[in-house]
């Protein structure tokens, strides 16, 4: 019986664990090292080839931004589109786990399935 009790626990924690908390963007400073979902407007974005990275502004335009979406390296490879052009001015879903760079909330991403356009 301990077993079975023992089990179930482990289960409902690991669910626990892995849920993403949906949130709105003006709350995502409130989230640094959660795993959320939050959806917001691309306000802009920017491809740098060295280093390669991606960095899509959301909730507003860049320094002003909300946040940042950071695709790294070989990931952007990943998209069969260019994130900063295809998704300008479009309603994106991102889950990832929100950490800070430069005092500014960002989500690394390094797959496709973890942004979804709502338009």
């Amino acid at each position: 019986m301990k077993k079975k009790i023992l089990i179930a626990a482990l289960i409902i924690f690991s669910f626990k664990s892995f849920a993403q908390t949906k949130i709105n963007a003006q709350e995502i400073s409130k989230h640094i090292n959660d795993s959320v979902t939050i959806c917001e407007k691309v306000s802009g974005g920017r491809y740098f080839e060295k280093p390669q990275i991606t960095l899509l502004n959301l909730g507003g335009t860049y320094p002003s931004q909300l946040f940042t979406i950071v695709i790294k390296g070989a990931d952007r490879d990943k998209f069969k589109f260019k994130p900063e052009e295809a998704l300008k001015d479009k309603t994106v879903c991102v889950t990832g786990r929100v950490t800070e760079h430069a005092g500014k909330p960002q989500i690394v991403i390094t797959d496709p399935k973890q942004l979804a356009s709502q338009e």
